[in-house]
């Protein structure tokens, strides 16, 4: 199976805390494909909000997102378009 590789840089203002965590999920589980994001050491499954929150990624951090899957590559791609989007907030604008 090929594993899809991607840099991403934290674009998100506050970086990856509670309600953007929740949203990256929720766009995650949209796909079939494993994706593993990676920071300072840190590995979380990017479908699960408690993995995700605790990678503790800040504004400016370069996480490496890594998927596997019939459709890693677009699930890759939205994750990282996600991560480097500077609009995502929570969903009440916060």
């Amino acid at each position: 199976m090929t594993t899809i590789v991607r840099q991403a840089t934290v674009a998100i203002a506050d970086g990856i805390h509670a309600r953007p965590s929740h949203a990256l999920v929720s766009l995650a589980v949209e796909f079939d494909a494993s994706v593993r994001l990676c920071f300072d050491g840190r590995n979380a499954d990017s479908k699960s909000i408690l993995s995700v929150m605790t990678l503790g990624a800040p504004f400016g951090s370069m996480i490496e997102l890594r998927g596997e899957g019939v459709d890693a590559e677009e699930a890759v791609d939205a994750i990282a378009n996600f991560i480097e989007d500077a609009s995502n907030k929570a969903p009440n604008g916060d």
